[in-house]
């Protein structure tokens, strides 16, 4: 097993992930079987209570998370104190090996190369025990088998123009002081580096100037694979980790037609997003990459318009007007309507609102997990004239509680309380959208982060009603997928599907969101059935996005201030982010 680390510098979050992705596509471009690990150096158990706000979006895995060590609670450590070193480091690099022998395409046995990230930045007291682990780590498997690519800002200074290393430098110094001494050099820039900007960085950080990339400014994230393979990158990986016998030319034919097509894009959809954590884009950042695919997939323009949910109840309009206002007009001008997922009660009633003009006025609606379960609750108020109808973890003494508590779960424990990572889902109904996106199968896998879920004992009086549950889980009482057939498309997950949207893959209920929004679902579903059949070929070029500027409401965020402006063929509220 071969290992490629990506670790971040000054600023590192400007490209560590892109980076490692775009390696891993390069690699898989190579003919190699690419893995890849995502370290995240927090101490926390269970990253499902993280905030969105301080962390941005706890993506889920099929597993669900897991935490690095557990042998003191087995005993096997029998007594003795347990110290970052050997024990932590230890566990660390056990199970580094252990989870890079997975393999993630299908296929048996394990990859050629596994491609780690390590989150944060390179001197941050919690990144310590990962980064001495990581530096045993490669001396534990040896010269050609670890590859270091560390990310780096080189900023420039808008009065001079100049291309700056310093920060640059004491990265890699602090890197080298840490036991690790990188091989590639992946430079954040708005534009290439100058030659005499790489001879520098070559003689201070004592790396070969052909290996020292530069991950500049691009139209959107697929030109960074593209990006790598001119600048002779992968070549740089391969020598390292002596794979240049085994290896291939990489073949990018299929990421150069992907970045051309979003680069050509000009005819709009318009998505509302209506959330809870709208002022930070990165809170619902797998979201909006599964959107981009689905719309890359059919050949639109992705517009998201925010909504805080908050701005559509009837307390704004009366302490803020305008922003009401401005709130029901993106509502009212939009394709198509999501309501992403989320936990408490703040704007809960704003997605109640949102789910219920989506339903009366036939507009395309997904409803992600929360937002299923408030299509459930409007439902309820609206067509059951069940005028309280609620989930009890916004009212615990609702006497129609269409949503509650798992029977599994804690009352009394957060952490560890959910239903998390891949669960199965068995359609029950065969003559639906969603059965038929998801290509007439009789179950899917999707990955899951919740806590409550729709009462099992109110479904019959829901389905005499006319909203239709179309998928549960094996026992039959836990809803998954709900539909009106009646409708062109409303459609809510239990799930999170957003999770396993790929780029070229889109995720089905994705895909139908934007199809219904554009007018193309009847043919997307028509594409399905033929492909289900064995007639033809899945359709769909998908995309990612690279989050480098965000604009709320034509707005400059704070957080936009922090980033580096760069389009990526998504549109927010008429500004390019």
């Amino acid at each position: 097993m071969k290992y490629v680390l990506v670790t971040g510098g000054v600023v590192s979050g400007l490209g560590k992930g892109v980076t490692a992705s775009s390696i891993g596509v390069i690699l898989k471009a190579c003919g190699l079987r690419v893995t890849s690990i995502k370290i995240d150096p927090y101490l926390n158990t269970d990253a499902g209570t993280m905030s969105p706000f301080e962390h941005g979006e706890v993506f889920v895995l099929d597993d669900g998370g897991e935490a690095v060590i557990d042998k003191e609670r087995r005993g096997d450590y029998l007594g003795k104190t347990v110290q970052v070193v050997p024990h932590v480091t230890d566990a660390i690099q056990d199970w580094i090996e252990r989870v890079a022998q997975v393999p993630v395409d299908g296929k048996s046995g394990p990859a050629d190369v596994c491609v780690i990230e390590l989150g944060g930045t390179i001197g941050d007291i919690e990144s310590m025990p990962f980064i001495e682990a990581l530096g045993q780590f490669s001396y534990r498997v040896g010269a050609g088998n670890f590859c270091l690519v560390h990310v780096s800002l080189v900023p420039v200074l808008n009065v001079v123009g100049e291309q700056k290393t310093k920060p640059t430098q004491h990265s890699v110094r602090g890197l080298r002081g840490l036991g690790l001494t990188p091989d590639i050099l992946a430079c954040r820039s708005t534009s290439a580096l100058e030659d005499n900007v790489k001879q520098k960085l070559a003689q201070f950080c004592h790396v070969p100037s052909e290996s020292i990339v530069t991950l500049y400014d691009v139209p959107n994230i697929w030109h960074i694979p593209l990006l790598l393979r001119d600048q002779k990158a992968h070549e740089a990986i391969l020598r390292v980790l002596n794979l240049h016998g085994v290896a291939k030319e990489p073949d990018l034919r299929e990421w150069t037609a992907r970045a051309e097509l979003c680069d050509a894009l000009h005819e709009p959809v318009r998505i509302a997003m209506v959330g809870k954590y709208t002022g930070l884009s990165d809170a619902y950042l797998s979201v909006l990459k599964a959107l981009l695919h689905a719309s890359v997939a059919l050949q639109k323009k992705l517009v998201v318009d925010w909504v805080p949910a908050t701005d559509l109840e009837d307390e704004t309009a009366q302490e803020n007007s305008d922003a009401y206002k401005a709130a029901w007009k993106l509502l009212k001008c939009a394709d198509g309507i999501l309501v992403p997922g989320g936990f408490g009660d703040r704007g809960v009633q704003g997605k109640i609102l949102a789910a219920k003009f989506a339903r009366e006025n036939r507009i395309p609606y997904l409803g992600i997990c929360l937002g299923m379960q408030i299509a459930v609750i409007e439902f309820a108020r609206s067509v059951l004239n069940m005028q309280d109808a609620n989930s009890t973890e916004f009212d615990t003494h609702t006497k129609n509680p269409c949503v509650i508590f798992m029977p599994e779960g804690s009352k009394t424990h957060m952490g560890g309380t959910m239903r998390l990572g891949s669960r199965r889902t068995y359609f029950h109904v065969n003559d639906c959208k969603s059965a038929k996106l998801y290509g007439n199968k009789s179950y899917v896998d999707e990955r899951h982060r919740h806590r409550y879920e729709v009462n099992p004992d109110m479904v019959a009086r829901f389905e005499d009603a006319g909203l239709s549950f179309t998928g549960k889980d094996e026992t039959g009482q836990r809803m998954e997928i709900i539909e009106l057939p009646n409708h062109p498309y409303y459609v809510g997950v239990q799930f999170h599907p957003e999770f396993k949207s790929r780029p070229g893959k889109p995720s089905p209920v994705f895909t139908g969101l934007i199809a219904a929004a554009c007018g193309q679902l009847e043919g997307v579903l028509q594409q399905n059935h033929r492909v289900s059949n064995g007639f033809g070929k899945p359709n769909g070029v998908g995309n990612g996005i690279a989050k480098i500027s965000v604009y709320q409401n034509g707005h400059a965020t704070k957080f936009a201030k922090m980033t580096t402006t760069n389009g990526n063929g998504i549109y927010s509220n008429g500004m390019q982010f």
